[in-house]
């Protein structure tokens, strides 16, 4: 990559850093494991029938997950679970019981994991998924969703930064 399509990928990440995008952690019951990842590229596709998307790193351990698993588990985190964002986010955090010190309950539409305290909760099986750039965008019909503590707030990712959200 030349320097001046680094300075273009530069100005691009600043830019887009002023969009802020709802924090959430996606799981999937994959190979024995619940496998996690938190996204902040999410939105609402349809209402009918009720579908939503999000983002994920196309060579991530959830993308590929999601080539032999249709159904996954969306948690909106509440603005108090910046900590839970963070852990999932890390690299190099272990393959294996990566859920042990985040609080939460197996969907048994799913059996991937709903976290304990989230703003709201989607269970969705996919229903298209497209490769764009770096990243693969998947689609999924809501087989449930449910809304958590009414006053809580959410999440959001805006300038390289966790923001709670009332």
């Amino acid at each position: 990559m030349t320097a001046a399509d680094e300075q273009q990928v530069d100005a691009y990440r600043a830019a887009a850093a002023r969009l802020p995008g709802g924090v959430c952690v996606v799981t999937v019951a994959w190979r024995g494991s619940v496998h996690a990842t938190t996204v902040s590229s999410v939105a609402s596709v349809s209402l009918r029938p009720p579908q939503l998307l999000f983002c994920v790193h196309a060579d991530s351990r959830l993308a590929e997950a999601l080539e032999e698993t249709a159904r996954w588990t969306l948690s909106v985190l509440a603005d108090d679970q910046g900590p839970v964002a963070d852990w999932l986010a890390s690299y190099g955090r272990p393959v294996v019981d990566q859920l042990l010190r985040v609080p939460h309950t197996v969907s048994a539409l799913t059996g991937g994991a709903r976290v304990d305290g989230a703003a709201a909760w989607f269970d969705c099986e996919t229903v298209a998924a497209y490769e764009s750039g770096d990243h693969r965008i998947v689609v999924g019909g809501v087989l449930d969703a449910v809304q958590g503590d009414a006053e809580s707030g959410s999440l959001v990712h805006l300038r390289g930064r966790l923001r709670p959200v009332r």
